[in-house]
C-alpha cells in the first residue's frame, strides 16, 4: 500500500498527497499520529491528492504527517451481536458496554449490495400501528416508506417512539433506529423506553446526534441501512426501519459541502442534494430475501412545507403524515393535519373497498369543516343550515376520535395509552358518520 503525506488541514477536510497509487473514493486511510485517526477519502484531485474527511474530529493531525492506506472502507460490526446495542457511525459502542467482538461479521457501509432481478411483488401486507389517524389515512404497508413531517416541537419523535412501541411489540422481524442529528436527550429516552418495555431484544440502534460532527451525522443513516441490509440479505429478516431525522442528514451533507467550498444550488442546499437523498433512500429497499419498511421523520424549517429539501425527501415516500402546530396548540395528539396528510397506498386494492369509501367520505367532511370554519367565525354555527350543522358536528367528533393517548407518554401524564385495531377504527368512524 502506498503512503501519503498531509498537505493541508482545513477544519474536517484534510488533503493528502500519495507517492504511489491513490486510494479509492470511500476508502479509509489512517494518520500516523499515535491515535490511528481514520480519514475517509471523499474525492480525488490531480497530482495524486486525496481529499479526506476527518471522521472523528481528531485535532492532532498536522501538515507533513504521514498517512497509510488500509484498502478498506468504514466497516461496522453486523449480525446478532449488535441487537440491543447502540453504535456510532463507525460501529463503536455508545451504550457504555464493551466493543462488539472482533470476530463478528463486518460490513463496508458504503458498499451497495447488488440489485436482484428475481424479486417479485407480493400481496400488500398492512402493518397495524394501533394509532387510529395513521391506520386510517396513511396505512403502513410492509416494504414501503412513510414520512412524518412537521416543525419543531409538534410531536414527530413522540409519534415515532409510539410506532416503535406498538409495532415492535408484535415481535415480528427486527427494528432499526437511526438517530440522525437529533437531541441526545431523545436518544436516552428512546433507549429507556425500549428497555423498560423489553423491546431491546428486537432492536438495533445507531446514533449520530447533534453533538457529533457533520461527517458522522452524514454517515450514521448509511451505517444503519448497511446493517439492516445484512439482516435482510444474510439473516432473511423483515426490517422495520426508523430514521429521526432525515432533514438533519441533509443539513449534515450541507455543512460538508460548505467545508468543501462547493457552490450551493438555488435553494441554498448542497449541489448534490438530489443524489444525497437517492443514495440513502434507494438502499431502503426490499428483495426476495426480506423487506425494509421505513418510517422517517422530516423536520420542516420554519414550518415551510415548500422547503426544497422537504419536497425532495417527500418524493421518495409512499405517504406523508403532516403534523401541524395549529392542531398541536388545540391539545390534539397526535397533531395530524388530516387535510395535508396523504398516501398513495390508500387504494381499494390495498386497504379494501370499505376502508377506501370511508376515507373519501371523511376527507370530504374535513374539507367542508375547514371551509365552514371561516363562515362560523363571522355568523356563528347556529346560522348554518341543518345539513351543514350536522356535517360540522360530525367533523368535530371525528377530529376528537382521531386524537389518542399514547403508551410512551403514560409515564409523563399518567394516562394509559390506547391501541385501536384497524377494524375497531373503521367501526368507530362508521358509527360517527351514521349519526
Amino acid at each position: 500500500m502506498s503512503v501519503g503525506v498531509v498537505r493541508t488541514v482545513k477544519e474536517l477536510m484534510i488533503s493528502v498527497q500519495f507517492d504511489g497509487d491513490c486510494p479509492d473514493i470511500g476508502e479509509v486511510v489512517t494518520a500516523n499520529n499515535g491515535s490511528g485517526s481514520i480519514l475517509l477519502v471523499n474525492s480525488l484531485e490531480h497530482d495524486n491528492v486525496a481529499m479526506c474527511l476527518n471522521v472523528l474530529s481528531h485535532r492532532n493531525i498536522q501538515k507533513g504527517m504521514t498517512v497509510e492506506r488500509t484498502g478498506k472502507g468504514i466497516e461496522i460490526p453486523v449480525g446478532d451481536a449488535t441487537i440491543g446495542r447502540i453504535l456510532s457511525a463507525v460501529g463503536k459502542p455508545l451504550d457504555g458496554q464493551p466493543e462488539v467482538a472482533a470476530d463478528v461479521p463486518r460490513k463496508d457501509i458504503l458498499k451497495i449490495p447488488a440489485r436482484s432481478n428475481n424479486f417479485t411483488a407480493s400481496k400488500p401486507e398492512i402493518l397495524e400501528t394501533g394509532i387510529r389517524v395513521l391506520d386510517f389515512f396513511t396505512p403502513l404497508v410492509k416494504g414501503r416508506k412513510m414520512g412524518i413531517i412537521g416543525g419543531a416541537g409538534v410531536g414527530k419523535t413522540v409519534l415515532t417512539m409510539e410506532l416503535i412501541n406498538n409495532i415492535a411489540k408484535s415481535g415480528t422481524g427486527l427494528s432499526f433506529f437511526a438517530g440522525i442529528g437529533e437531541r441526545i436527550r431523545e436518544g436516552h429516552e428512546l433507549y429507556e423506553t425500549l428497555r423498560d418495555n423489553d423491546l431491546l431484544k428486537n432492536t438495533c440502534m445507531f446514533f449520530g446526534q447533534m453533538n457529533e460532527n457533520p461527517v458522522q451525522r452524514a454517515l450514521i443513516g448509511i451505517s444503519a441501512v448497511a446493517s439492516a441490509e445484512y439482516f435482510r440479505d444474510q439473516e432473511q429478516k423483515d426490517i422495520l426501519f426508523f430514521a429521526d431525522n432525515m432533514y438533519r442528514y441533509i443539513q449534515a451533507r450541507n455543512e460538508l459541502a460548505t467545508i468543501l467550498a462547493q457552490i450551493p444550488n438555488e435553494g441554498g442546499y448542497e449541489p448534490t442534494i438530489f443524489s444525497d437523498i437517492k443514495v440513502l433512500q434507494d438502499r431502503l429497499a426490499s428483495n426476495e430475501n426480506g423487506s425494509i419498511t421505513a418510517i422517517q421523520t422530516i423536520y420542516v424549517p420554519a414550518d415551510d412545507l415548500s422547503d426544497p429539501a422537504v419536497q425532495m425527501i417527500q418524493h421518495e415516500l409512499d405517504g406523508i403524515i403532516v403534523l401541524s402546530r395549529k392542531i398541536a396548540e388545540q391539545g390534539i395528539r397526535p397533531a395530524v393535519d388530516i387535510i395535508q396528510t396523504n398516501s398513495s397506498l390508500l387504494t381499494p386494492d390495498i386497504v379494501g373497498q370499505k376502508h377506501y369509501d370511508l376515507s373519501v367520505k371523511v376527507q370530504a367532511l374535513m374539507h367542508k369543516h375547514e371551509s365552514l370554519k371561516s363562515i362560523i367565525a363571522i355568523i356563528g354555527e347556529n346560522e348554518l343550515s341543518p345539513a351543514d350543522r350536522a356535517d360540522y358536528a360530525k367533523a368535530k367528533e371525528l377530529i376528537q376520535y382521531f386524537s389518542q393517548h399514547m403508551f410512551v407518554t403514560t409515564v409523563l401524564n399518567g394516562i394509559p395509552g390506547e391501541f385501536s385495531t384497524r377494524e375497531q377504527t373503521l367501526a368507530g368512524i362508521e358509527t360517527i358518520l351514521a349519526k
